[in-house]
Formats: structure tokens, sequence, C-alpha cells
């Protein structure tokens, strides 16, 4: 097949005429497809079954902490000790509180904008409005949290890497009202990136180099041990390096056992230094005075010395759909070179970048034939794509069959829409 590009106009119209009618025999087939989130198939569901027999009617804690009754507010030792295996701290510098991170990260970013994380008058409300830094593509629930705050956001770009360190630096150092940067460190949402050891090492370092005295690098690894082959791929610890330059009050670490186990029934954990730690659990026991550690206790014996063989049976799930969508998009529409996409090793998304000002068109167009997809936009902070060219692919959820469907469907929309573009291009 020839690229898109040394077609002629011919060539293009014929091209045009042939795929609007396979797009209108798949609007004939009246499909229900979906790539838009995220989200565990009801197979990788079934993995946790072993959950409801952990507890076998033993409910002491290895502290001998009863986990039916009030108190630990921060955690059992064993499901600390979870969270630390997740996210390369030590146990003592981890909160294990409720089902969801993404809570934990609105109570951290909400309590630093209006008490503080450090316990002195530290709070971003006393300066100017404050502004975090968003890598993009990135998690568009990181944008809608800080939306909602009433706090601006700064898109910097993301590379293979990690975010553009150079951008980062320059932007926190040049003014103080940038307070933070959200991170997904490995397999970013939706790139499926690893920061590297040296983009790590300056991300440890950025609470010193940033104008203000009050940043914090807001470190989500909601993928930690999400790959797709093992021995898994590694990340360097940040929290370690974050302490030996004394920035580790301004590092928080977020994870939790959402795609683990149940999404709706999981663990949360977040780890910083003890300031911080110290405000978080001050915040926690204003509204509770313990969380739920029967699910906490059954989550420790469950996943306990365990965690890798439990990922491998996800990851044995899980890959061949995101093989699929390799597969589909490289044999579709490589020969045409219209599109680039990543080709994570684990996670839960591929980010798909088509030719600029097309990503809206190729969302009509799918939608026109039963396929929804994450919304254009969503990827960049208030749904802004400037370039209108990137979309976020979410294969977990379908089944295999309805994976390689999808893919047809969607492969389909972006060629119909490239030529549609080339035509007009051509035509002026």
């Amino acid at each position: 097949m020839s690229t898109l590009a040394s077609l002629d106009s011919a060539a293009l119209t014929a091209l045009q005429a042939e795929l609007t009618r396979e797009l209108q025999l798949q609007q004939g087939n009246r499909l229900a497809l979906d790539l838009t989130r995220g989200k565990p198939a009801a197979d990788q569901l079934d993995l946790s079954a072993g959950l409801d027999d952990a507890i076998a009617g033993e409910y002491f804690a290895a502290d001998g902490t009863d986990a039916r009754n009030y108190g630990a507010l921060t955690g059992l030792p064993e499901a600390k000790a979870l969270g630390a295996e997740l996210m390369g701290v030590d146990p003592d510098d981890v909160i294990c509180w409720g089902n969801s991170s993404l809570t934990l990260m609105h109570i951290c970013v909400e309590l630093a904008l209006h008490e503080g994380l450090w316990g002195d008058k530290r709070r971003w409300s006393r300066s100017r409005p404050p502004k975090l830094l968003a890598p993009v593509p990135g998690y568009d629930r990181h944008f809608t949290l800080t939306e909602s705050l009433g706090i601006e956001m700064l898109p910097v770009p993301m590379t293979d890497t990690g975010p553009d360190m150079n951008a980062v630096m320059r932007l926190a150092a040049e003014d103080d009202a940038v307070k933070g940067i959200w991170c997904v460190p490995k397999y970013s949402n939706p790139t499926g990136c690893i920061y590297s050891a040296a983009c790590v090492a300056q991300m440890a370092e950025l609470p010193k180099r940033a104008a203000a005295d009050d940043f914090v690098v807001l470190w989500d690894n909601a993928y930690a041990v999400h790959d797709f082959s093992f021995p898994s791929t590694p990340l360097t610890p940040i929290l370690p390096a974050a302490r030996k330059l004394g920035t580790h009050d301004h590092i928080a670490i977020f994870a939790s056992t959402s795609k683990i186990t149940y999404p709706s029934a999981g663990l949360g954990f977040v780890a910083s230094g003890p300031n911080a730690l110290n405000a978080l659990t001050t915040r926690l026991s204003n509204a509770s005075i313990g969380p739920d550690k029967v699910n906490q206790l059954r989550h420790a014996r469950f996943l306990g010395g365990r965690l890798e063989q439990h990922m491998a049976a996800h990851a044995k799930l899980v890959k061949p759909k995101f093989d699929l969508v390799e597969e589909s998009l490289r044999e579709e529409l490589g020969p045409l070179d219209i599109a680039t996409w990543t080709t994570p090793a684990g996670g839960y998304f591929v980010s798909l970048d088509t030719r600029p000002g097309l990503a809206k068109r190729v969302g009509e167009l799918a939608a026109s034939a039963g396929l929804k997809i994450t919304a254009p936009g969503a990827t960049f902070p208030y749904g802004d794509d400037p370039e209108d060219r990137n979309l976020r692919i979410a294969p977990t959820f379908a089944d295999v069959d309805d994976v390689k469907a999808a893919m047809g469907v969607l492969t389909l929309c972006v060629k119909l829409a490239s030529v549609e573009a080339q035509l007009q291009s051509d035509s002026k």
C-alpha cells in the first residue's frame, strides 16, 4: 500500500469512496463497541475471588489489632507493607486509607491548598492563584480534580522518558505560583511510557529548584505492577532520592489495588515525608476513627508473597488485547503513514496520534458506526487538545473479539478522516 501523501487526486477519491462504503456497512451492523475507559474485564475480576476466603474468621492483624473495631488510623502493618511494595518505599512512609487513590489525591491537593502539608504557615491559597503543571497527553481525572478546586493547569509535553524536564524546570523556577506537577511515572496514562532514572532524579530535585517553597510532586504510580512480562520493568524509586535531597515532604506518592483486585473494593495508599504524613493523618482523623481494616487484612493476606504471580495472571488476560491493538494499527495505518502510536509494555492504554486536526472527526465517524472512544481532547486540560490529534485507546474491558471489531472500525475512521483531509488540502 502506498503512503497517503503519495496518492494523486483520482486515487484519493477512489479510496474515499471505498472507505465510505465500508463505513456504511459498519453503520448497518448496529454495533455497540466501547474503548472508552480503562476498566478490568470480568475475567480479571475473577482472579481475585479468593479475597472472600482470605479472612476465614480470623480478624486479628499481625500486631494484634482487631480489624473489626475502631483504630489503626493509618492502616494495618501488613496493609502498609503491601503499599510499600507497590510504591517502592518503607512501610513507615505509608498511609493505607479507603479504596481510592484518587480520593487521597483530592485530600492531599485540597490540604496543600487550604491548610498546608508542612505544619507551618505555607499553603497555596496564601499566595497568587496557584497553578499545577500537567504533562500532556495525560490523565483526565487529574485534570478534573484540579479544575474542581479552581487551580489553573499549565500543559507540558510528554516525551518517551517522561515530561519535558527542560520545560518543567523552567516553568517551576520562573513562577512561584506554580505549586506542583502531576505525574504517572510508570506506564503513564495514556502514552504508556516509564520515567527514566534521570527524569526521576530531576523530579526529586524539583522542589529545590522551584520558585515556590511549597511545591509538591504528585506521583500517581497507578500502574506500578501492571507489567505484561516478568521480571517486571523497574521504575527508579523517587522517595529515597528525595530523602537525600531533603525534599521528601514535597513528594506525595499514590497507589491503589483498584486494577489489581476490585476497583470498587480495593485499597488506597499515599506515601510521603513525616510532616506531610502528619498533616494527612490529622485531616483523616477529623473525618473518621479508622479505615476499613477488614478489607485491608483480606488484601494483605490474599496478595502477600504472591503479588507478581497475581499480576502475571492479569497480564495473560490483558496482553493479547494490546497485541491486537498493535497489530491493527501497524497493518491498517502504518503503510499509509497517517498516524503514530505507542506500544506500551504494561498499563491500560495506548496513545494514538492522528494527523493534526482530525481527532474530533475520527470520534464523530466512530460514533456513527457504534464505537465509543474516549472523547478527543480528554487527555489535555480543559478538554482542549490544541492540535486535535490525540486519541486514547483502552482495550481491557472489551473481550478479544470486540477489541478486534472495534479496532477495525477505529482504523477505518482514521483512514477516512485522513483521506478527507488530504483531498481538502489538495484542492486548495
